[in-house]
């Protein structure tokens, strides 16, 4: 089960991103304060969840949340900085929209960017481990997956509607086959050698 909270009186802001792997479209993060007793009983990290119930948890949270915010970095930035360097703008930027400023940041991964004045925490797979991570990695993913399924109305030969901007095989043969379109990471490699 997720824990609630990693320290029993910081204000903590869970924090994660998603489309790193991603050949197409932006980086995005999220960062979310939640009560210390919050709990929700399906809530984990978002790739386990059906799009059916990430659609009802993120209602839940946003209605439960202290504060959330979302944070992303455009394709173009990603392909000057680089997708590491642009994961951890996006996770600043979310975090500077939170309402109430925390006092640990608790952090998806094994590597972030100092945040000014506040410290962290970085948690292997976390948003698997604490209800704030997991939190935002549901924000961000339905707000990603909103995004990219928006853009495959205008490019519909991508599949982005199922496969958010994943270099799937599918994905892969439509570049191949229709080219590169104004929302590919050119700095990727969008086809196999």
């Amino acid at each position: 089960m997720l824990l609630s909270s990693f320290t029993k009186t910081s204000i903590e802001a869970g924090v994660d991103e998603v489309g790193r792997g991603c050949l197409a479209g932006p980086v995005v993060a999220a960062a979310v304060i939640l009560p210390k007793d919050y709990f929700h009983p399906k809530l984990t990290d978002s790739k386990l969840l059906s799009l059916k119930d990430r659609e009802v948890i993120k209602l839940d949270i946003q209605n439960n949340a202290i504060s959330y915010a979302i944070g992303q970095v455009s394709h173009q930035e990603i392909d000057k900085i680089n997708i590491l360097q642009a994961s951890f703008k996006a996770m600043h930027i979310a975090i500077a929209q939170l309402t109430m400023v925390p006092e640990l940041l608790l952090i998806d991964g094994n590597r972030f960017a100092n945040y000014p004045f506040v410290p962290h925490q970085c948690i292997i797979k976390g948003d698997a481990k604490f209800f704030s991570i997991a939190a935002a990695s549901v924000l961000a993913k339905c707000f990603r997956d909103d995004l990219m399924s928006e853009l495959a109305l205008q490019y519909p030969e991508y599949g982005w509607q199922t496969n958010v901007g994943y270099p799937t095989i599918a994905h892969r043969k439509a570049i191949k086959k229709h080219g590169v379109t104004p929302w590919h990471r050119l700095s990727f490699r969008l086809l196999k050698e």
